[in-house]
């Protein structure tokens, strides 16, 4: 079923679970299972739409720095790919590590596949990316959603529902070499599992919830428990010790719409089912997410470059280097660290805006953040993520002490209907407080490029050449 493919319908959805949410992985399994496979369900009002400006009205203001003799304008893109492994989660390890939901809004993840709330470095370098070229550093921004009112799919019709589940093989630390294989094979199968669930949703009323507990999500968690068994044995044959376990999420069936009180009556359910969590909270509550509702927009183009100074070479940045884009609390803070980040494709070079743009027929709703690129030398973080990096200022010189590295841009494209632009009937996700205030749009990046790779960074951008891996 590919309708839905790269969008979570939050809202207006059924949420069927299993008792799969209850399964205690046994020790031995260097994993960490969390709960993003669900993002759960939201309650939202939408932004304001004095917040949507037409950008044919805006004057130009994008002014670049002019570039100096020895300025470096080379350039080093990274094809990390679109999100396709579908990895959200409300977590933000570098403003706030190991804190589940501490951000409260949904993030977009490219990059390191096992980005989450306990991240370390650590874990971070041991684990797998979706970069091309090897590249596991992380990249992380809050998702845009469109919620059209009153839009709603037909229950129970054929092809609406479909089967989600967690990403086992995004969780996964590391694989010993020992135990790849299986690992492998059990990953396939799990995957087998979901599609043949599927299958059993054509056949039957998927406003039943005891007929989908009973024909698709019971049975389908039972293979899953025996898969995830498998792998965690495999691993513990060869001597892997946990850093700290966590249960697996249920799968769901999400569908067009639904009765809230069978949806209700079907997850109790499935809890009866499920064997005693600590907490007494079902996992699910862990992803409701106040104030972002409407189906996330995946999107069309992840742009991921490297630039160079203007006023001279680059030099690396250190592995494990934090840095911050805009300010996600801005109602709170203040304007200093935010940025205005919102454009449409084809103003790139003229126009800059703090308010979410009506663009022009043919042109692209398009986000833009420039990452501070002046280093301190010395220190990977800061107390406040801030003070170790910071932005060259309008001529594009660092301050004294600090020195000039590879500033990442990161540009998103979404192919947002022109009448939701309209509208105003799309947003990006937030705190509860910014009310999906476009100004709070942020951005975060953590290096976790080997040497290498950083190097070719540096050389392809010192040398003027435009590179792409």
């Amino acid at each position: 079923m590919t309708r839905n493919q790269g969008r979570h319908r939050f809202s207006r959805r059924t949420k069927l679970t299993a008792g799969i949410a209850g399964l205690a992985l046994t020790t031995g399994l260097a994993v960490a299972i969390s709960t993003t496979g669900d993002q759960g369900t939201a309650q939202a009002d939408g932004a304001d739409k004095s917040l949507f400006v037409d950008i044919t009205k805006q004057g130009r203001n994008v002014k670049a720095p002019k570039p100096e003799n020895d300025a470096t304008t080379g350039t080093f893109t990274v094809d990390c790919g679109r999100n396709e492994n579908g990895h959200f989660n409300p977590d933000n390890f570098i403003a706030q590590p190991g804190v589940r939901n501490g951000a409260q809004h949904l993030h977009d993840y490219v990059g390191n596949v096992s980005t989450d709330a306990d991240s370390t470095n650590e874990s971070l370098l041991e684990a797998d990316t979706t970069c091309k070229n090897g590249d596991k550093s992380t990249y992380f921004w809050p998702v845009v959603r469109i919620d059209r009112e009153n839009e709603d799919e037909e229950p129970g019709q054929p092809g609406n529902a479909e089967v989600e589940c967690p990403d086992v093989k995004r969780k996964l630390r590391s694989v010993p070499r020992q135990a790849k294989g299986e690992v492998d094979r059990n990953l396939q199968q799990m995957k087998e599992q979901i599609a043949e669930a599927n299958d059993k949703l054509k056949n039957i009323d998927v406003d039943d919830p005891g007929a989908v507990n009973n024909t698709v999500l019971k049975p389908l968690r039972d293979k899953r428990a025996t898969s995830i068994g498998r792998i965690v044995e495999a691993i513990d044959r060869v001597g892997q010790r946990p850093r700290g376990l966590q249960r697996l999420a249920p799968c769901t069936v999400k569908d067009g719409d639904a009765k809230d009180v069978k949806v209700a009556e079907a997850e109790k359910e499935a809890e009866a089912d499920a064997p005693e969590k600590g907490d007494g909270k079902s996992q699910s509550d862990e992803n409701e997410l106040p104030g972002n509702e409407g189906e996330i927009q995946r999107p069309e183009v992840v742009d991921l470059t490297f630039r160079g100074s203007p006023t001279g070479k680059v030099t690396p940045m250190p592995q494990f280097l934090r840095v911050l884009y805009g300010d996600a609390k801005v109602s709170t803070n203040g304007p200093k660290n935010a940025r205005d980040s919102w454009t449409c494709t084809g103003f790139e070079d003229k126009v800059l805006m703090n308010k979410y743009p009506i663009c022009p027929q043919g042109s692209k709703v398009k986000r833009i953040h420039d990452f501070a690129s002046c280093w301190d030398g010395k220190n990977t973080d800061s107390a406040n993520h801030r003070d170790h990096i910071v932005y060259a200022d309008q001529n594009g010189k660092c301050p004294r002490g600090f020195k000039a590295v590879p500033q990442l841009r990161i540009s998103l494209t979404y192919n947002i209907p022109r009448d939701v632009q309209q509208n105003g009937q799309y947003a990006v996700d937030a705190f509860p407080e910014e009310e999906h205030n476009p100004l709070s749009d942020h951005d975060d990046f953590a290096n976790v490029m080997s040497d290498e790779i950083m190097q070719r960074v540096v050389n392809c951008i010192n040398t003027g050449k435009k590179c792409s891996e």
